[in-house]
């Protein structure tokens, strides 16, 4: 059932398909976020022949570049394991799987785009993906195209909504027109449950299949350790058990007043320095995103932060909620009370939204004056604060924060909350729920 859900990447195979000059395509991503089914399905309805090798499952093929990259000697060792397959010029795609376990493919890339003959796409985990090893092969040679776990638009398709239903959503965002009573109320019952389930492909089919939560916490919880079996699988040069560790702490650093990642909430007189390195695999890994406190909210955004103060949020708020103890669990579940746990929950799916619109995550927080952002985006010329209230509470630090000539980067700012949309002059309110369309909004925002 899987291969019947719609996803973003279904859109930019086919556009990557109808470009002549195409590139070998790279796809990567976490484990378990779909990769393998959506190009297994684009394959199937664009291809005559189809060579799917998997180097995990199929670890002869690791072999088939002994001989060199010229495309023909890859070509007669593929004929060798396998006399089956056809390779028709034109019609054909080689699908490499799993490619994190044969950095050797990485380097045949340049051969196959130089030859011209078949189109190639490789799919890896970041999961232990060799990714510095891989980068510098085939330079020039490849594209890249980083998949996540489906967002709440690609959740409202499952749930059988279509464009123009998002459409709609988005010119009420546009016009800052207030979306109808009975709008609010549909779309904030659909978000808690995408909170509650989050985007990984097999729970929301169980989800959709099930019209209820039923089987999806065991699959999380399956996942959850998958992670961690894999953290002992692929961690290399780093104490496992400490990337463990950190993995295993998120939600107790984000049930913190500020959040933060506390190297002393792992274990009593642990040091920064022994667990340098953890936090940076996690994130390349996939399994997390990471959110840097900036020195002054002002741009640029790189280059204009302190890399040792951070958050660290699960990159699927499902895993998130089931990561909890079960008594936390049951409650979200039955009462769908997210504002509990110190707004941590509404924070983590904001800063998956935004990263899954391609922002990286900053945030701000400062003693003197008093002033906390929970996130930063811009857009063309401005700096945008990003206030998310767990409940509809006063936006002090948001209208500090837009007080004339302090800082002059930040022209207006953002407030997401369970609140209709609105201007009050200074900032824009929307609900929670329309954050998959802020990028979006800010590139086209009506001055």
């Amino acid at each position: 059932m899987d291969d019947l859900l719609k996803r973003k990447i279904d859109a930019y195979l086919s556009d990557w398909k109808k470009n002549p000059d195409r590139k070998p395509l790279i796809v990567k991503g976490a484990r378990q976020i779909g990769k393998t089914r959506s190009i297994e399905a684009f394959a199937t309805r664009n291809y005559a022949s189809v060579i799917q090798i998997n180097f995990v499952e199929q670890i002869k093929y690791r072999e088939v570049f002994n001989d060199g990259f010229e495309v023909d000697a890859i070509l007669k060792n593929i004929s060798l394991l396998n006399p089956d397959y056809k390779f028709i010029p034109g019609e054909t795609l080689f699908f490499f799987d799993e490619l994190q376990a044969c950095p050797n493919c990485a380097t045949s890339l340049k051969f196959f785009k130089l030859d011209g003959r078949f189109d190639v796409i490789c799919s890896g985990s970041l999961m232990g993906i060799n990714y510095k090893e891989i980068e510098s092969n085939s330079v020039g040679y490849k594209e890249d195209y980083e998949m996540h776990s489906m967002d709440f638009e690609e959740f409202l398709w499952a749930k059988g909504y279509n464009d123009d239903f998002v459409e709609e959503l988005y010119q009420h965002m546009h016009e800052v027109r207030p979306l109808s009573a009975l709008q609010m109320d549909v779309l904030m019952g659909l978000f808690r449950d995408y909170v509650i389930i989050g985007g990984m492909p097999e729970v929301v089919n169980t989800y959709i299949r099930n019209k209820n939560f039923s089987g999806t916490l065991e699959i999380q919880k399956q996942l959850l350790r998958d992670y961690e079996e894999d953290i002992t699988k692929y961690v290399e040069g780093l104490d496992k058990a400490k990337v463990k560790a950190v993995y295993n702490h998120i939600s107790t650093f984000l049930a913190k007043e500020n959040k933060r990642y506390q190297i002393t909430k792992i274990a009593r007189n642990a040091r920064n320095r022994d667990y340098i390195g953890c936090v940076e695999w996690l994130a390349d890994a996939g399994v997390i995103n990471v959110c840097y406190c900036m020195n002054q909210p002002e741009l640029p955004l790189n280059g204009n932060y302190d890399s040792r103060l951070y958050k660290i949020y699960f990159k699927d708020t499902g895993l998130l909620i089931a990561s909890l103890d079960e008594e936390a669990q049951e409650d979200l579940r039955a009462n769908k009370n997210f504002g509990t746990y110190k707004g941590a929950i509404y924070e983590n799916m904001v800063g998956d939204m935004l990263v899954k619109q391609g922002y990286k995550l900053f945030y701000y927080n400062n003693d003197k004056p008093a002033l906390e952002m929970d996130f930063f985006v811009r857009d063309a010329e401005s700096l945008v604060p990003v206030e998310v209230k767990a409940n509809d509470g006063a936006t002090a630090s948001l209208n500090n924060l837009l007080k004339e000539d302090r800082y002059p980067d930040v022209k207006y700012g953002v407030k997401l909350c369970y609140k209709n949309i609105g201007f009050n002059g200074k900032f824009y309110t929307f609900p929670y729920f329309l954050t998959f369309l802020l990028k979006r909004f800010l590139a086209e925002r009506k001055e």
